[in-house]
């Protein structure tokens, strides 16, 4: 099934993201290549796809897990957590409709 997690950031975590963004990204990669993420990405602080110095003010990713327990124990294994970059994370389950 398709989960939700839909994370905050603490205030000022742009130097946070940028420490811990490799080990993030890998992570995210691992889930593309086994075709379990449908989207990932970051939520700018701003209205620009470039929000510079302003940074972000957290992340949204829907991704396949076994169940609700294994997307948790997931987003709590991510280095935005360990690295100080996530105040919480919110994850449920997701159903697509569109696009088809």
């Amino acid at each position: 099934m398709l989960y939700m997690i839909y994370s905050t950031d603490v205030d000022k975590s742009l130097a946070f993201r940028k420490a811990a963004r490799p080990a993030h990204l890998a992570r995210l990669q691992e889930l593309n290549e086994q075709g379990r993420l449908l989207t990932a990405g970051p939520l700018p602080a701003v209205d620009n796809d470039d929000p510079g110095e302003a940074g972000f003010t957290g992340s949204l990713v829907i991704a396949e897990f076994n169940s609700l327990e294994a997307a948790r124990e997931w987003a709590a294994a991510d280095p935005y957590v360990s690295g100080g970059v996530y105040d919480n994370s919110v994850v449920k389950p997701f159903k697509k409709v569109f696009p088809a």
